[in-house]
């Protein structure tokens, strides 16, 4: 089986300067959001058909995609026959690119159901007590499908009948190649309605939607947020039946992708998304973001933001701290508050607790970063490394000039400005030597001045 998806529209309800389907729930992008689901049906293949700006969504997919381009918009069957040579005698799925919230479940019953009854064409539909705007389903006094005739084309009885079609469907691939030679656009718009496929087929079988919202498609931005609403439950329920707590769901926003182990504690107004992999008992939050991060066991991270990290086991992190790219933090390291890291290796058992920035830097077991330390990584014009050894104690409101390199075992007395390597076992200083001038203040005053 291949899947092809439907992905060439404007979506001028939007009001976007970009293609619908980029935009995002949960920091992945609609056609992703299908494209993901479509995976999950393990298809030979997968193509999307894109149209409108269709350079910026080529960029956001993911590799092994066939990509097909629909030149005109003239309707889903003429989106189907950009993709004519992606078609053969296999079965092919049709998904849209702004439909998020079907799910592998559905459409693995609506294949079963198009195998087992060996259909020409299988049609996903839903039963609604108001069918009112949607393409009715109608059959004859036996239930076998006659044809699928849109709203405005309804008959006053047609208007009546409550099954309607959810736009998915499952060709045989040969079917639908021969099909498409056929269609016509015998409408007022003059598109090819993929729609009139089905009735020129022998044998169409349909499979009734059990939810309904799985069909919705996203039209406009505040059904993007409604579909960001279900999707966002369906995550936090998923984890939490499998031993996540989430202790307020209503302020937790959790992406598709994230891995969670068994009793680790999300806390309230956090938001983690990406590849995010966290482990067993942790605690995460409050007020907290994670993007693609490697996160060990019995981690703590609290007010802080995270991003493309790696925290080993027992790390704690935060308040107000900031981890950027290519942090590593290993094994019970204690990063405090105000302390941000970027391209930073920080060893077993080191603390940085305060007011710090590490850039560029490799760190040692056993160091201690005294509050208001950096490491001076940028010269205007490149940036540069610092090495620190195991066991090194760095004095408060120290200045580490890259590049340079300290040995084991070093002691800096605060307030220093290191601009040279320091060998193993020294004590260094690079401050200005205190002047003490006694009774300064009182003579001053005395004169007046």
């Amino acid at each position: 089986m291949k899947v092809l998806i439907l992905a060439a529209g404007l979506g001028k309800r939007m009001k976007s300067k970009y293609p619908k389907v980029m935009h995002k729930i949960l920091e992945k992008e609609l056609v992703n959001w299908v494209i993901d689901t479509a995976k999950e049906l393990n298809p030979t293949e997968i193509g999307v058909v894109l149209g409108y700006k269709g350079e910026l969504v080529e960029k956001i997919l993911p590799e092994g995609i066939k990509i097909y381009y629909q030149k005109e918009q003239l309707g889903t069957g003429h989106a189907v026959m950009s993709a004519e040579e992606f078609l053969n005698d296999e079965d092919i799925l049709i998904l849209y690119g702004d439909t998020p919230l079907i799910t592998a479940s559905t459409l693995s019953k609506l294949i079963d159901k198009h195998k087992n009854t060996n259909a020409d064409a299988t049609i996903l539909t839903a039963i609604l007590d108001n069918p009112a705007g949607y393409g009715r389903i109608v059959k004859d006094e036996n239930g076998k499908f006659i044809n699928i005739v849109e709203d405005a084309d309804a008959s006053e009885e047609e208007k009546k009948i409550k099954e309607i079609n959810s736009g998915f469907v499952i060709f045989k691939g040969d079917k639908l190649k021969n099909a498409l030679k056929e269609l016509k656009p015998n409408n007022n718009q003059g598109e090819y309605y993929l729609t009139d496929v089905p009735k020129m087929l022998e044998n169409v079988e349909t499979y009734v939607l059990e939810d309904f919202s799985e069909a919705l498609g996203i039209n406009n931005r505040i059904q993007l947020a409604n579909a960001e609403k279900i999707l966002r439950k369906r995550i936090l329920e998923n984890l939490m039946l499998n031993g996540v707590t989430i202790t307020d769901p209503d302020t937790v926003y959790i992406g598709p992708d994230v891995k969670i182990g068994q009793d680790t504690i999300i806390y309230p107004m956090t938001f983690i998304y990406g590849k995010t992999e966290i482990g067993e008992d942790c605690e995460i939050g409050p007020m907290t973001r994670i993007n693609n991060c490697q996160i060990g066991n019995n981690v703590k991270i609290l007010r802080s933001e995270c991003e493309d990290a790696i925290l080993k086991d027992n790390v704690s992190v935060g308040p107000y701290s900031r981890l950027r790219t290519g942090t590593v933090l290993n094994e019970k390291v204690k990063i405090g508050n105000y302390v941000e890291t970027k391209k930073t290796i920080v060893g077993k058992g080191s603390k940085a607790q305060h007011l710090t920035y590490l850039g560029d830097a490799t760190i040692g077991e056993d160091v201690n970063i005294g509050a208001g330390t950096i490491t001076c990584n940028y010269d205007g014009k490149n940036k540069h490394k610092t090495f620190i050894g195991d066991r090194v104690f760095v004095g408060s409101n120290t200045a580490l000039v890259a590049p340079v390199k300290i040995e084991n075992d070093v002691l800096i007395g605060a307030g220093s400005t290191i601009t040279e390597d320091i060998p193993e076992g020294s004590l260094a200083l690079g401050r200005a030597r205190q002047v003490t001038k006694e009774n300064w203040v009182f003579n001053k005053r005395e004169k007046g001045e």
